[in-house]
């Protein structure tokens, strides 16, 4: 469990496979897109390539927004703003890999480009409806 994380949030971001959207930053410029991810203890792993993983590079400083529709009504949203790093232990990479694809019903080998970011997470904000 984490210090930062409430349980009630930390339930929710492990509850099912939902899609994240990351939010990271360069030049003073935002960029969000969606990922996959796997949240633990506090922290949040993604994999990712291209353009968010430039941007992680370059400023590590990241936000994740998680949020659960129902027939177009919000179930929940956890928000979470961190600090990430980029994790280039190939063992790190493959159980992350496994995590990750098992979670969302993909094959391990799916998306073996990418590289794996850790997030740890500095903030945490929900509300369910």
């Amino acid at each position: 469990m984490s210090d930062v994380v409430p349980a009630e949030a930390e339930r929710l971001l492990t509850s099912e496979p939902v899609i994240a959207h990351l939010a990271t930053c360069v030049d003073d410029r935002p960029h969000v897109a969606p990922v996959w991810y796997h949240y633990a203890d506090g922290v949040v792993e993604v994999l990712t390539t291209g353009r968010k993983l430039a941007n992680v590079r370059a400023n590590p400083r990241v936000a994740i927004s998680i949020q659960k529709d129902v027939a177009g009504r919000t179930e929940w949203m956890v928000t979470l703003k961190g600090t990430a790093t980029v994790v280039e232990d190939e063992a790190a990479m493959r159980a992350a890999t496994r995590r990750i694809n098992s979670k969302y019903g993909a094959d391990e080998e799916a998306w073996s480009g990418n590289t794996l970011v850790r997030i740890d997470v500095g903030s945490a904000t929900y509300r369910t409806y």
